[in-house]
């Protein structure tokens, strides 16, 4: 088995994962306005529902304003995002978009949204690091490899 190409590909802001945010938003928001105009006497329920919708509106724009964005390479051995040395598990694969677990060697996670229309000459290449398995370590000659217990 062949390993995956050495690929470097840019994460920025997903419009897809902005449009996921507003649609899951406007949904909620459409349930809570529901449910306020079928009571007979609205009251602190739906005026907490309403509360809490807008906060959690707020809160995803913000999260989505704050995206991380960067180079996410793959050497053909590891991962390096933002310099740092670490893990990538694919959380969801829509094909044209896949979403990214991200974990840092000192324990940091972050997901990442990847969009083919970032770069779409390099998108295979990114499919396929992130389905490989990197090659183990090779001991150095002379030298066998440490036996696991």
């Amino acid at each position: 088995m062949h390993a995956a190409p050495s690929v470097s590909y840019p994460v920025g802001r997903s419009a897809f994962a902005g449009a996921l945010h507003a649609a899951v938003f406007l949904l909620a928001l459409a349930a809570a306005a529901a449910w306020t105009a079928s009571a007979d006497a609205p009251g602190w329920r739906q005026a907490l529902a309403g509360l809490a919708t807008l906060s959690l509106g707020a809160f995803a724009l913000a999260s989505w304003l704050r995206s991380p964005a960067g180079v996410l390479r793959w050497d053909g051995s590891a991962w390096q995002w933002q310099e740092r040395a670490g893990s990538v598990v694919a959380a969801l694969d829509l094909q044209s978009r896949l979403l990214l677990r991200w974990r840092g060697e000192e324990g940091v996670t972050q997901w990442l949204w990847m969009e083919r229309e970032s770069d779409s000459a390099h998108w295979e290449a990114l499919r396929r690091a992130v389905y490989s398995r990197a090659s183990p370590p090779l001991p150095p000659a002379g030298k066998p490899p440490a036996a696991e217990q």
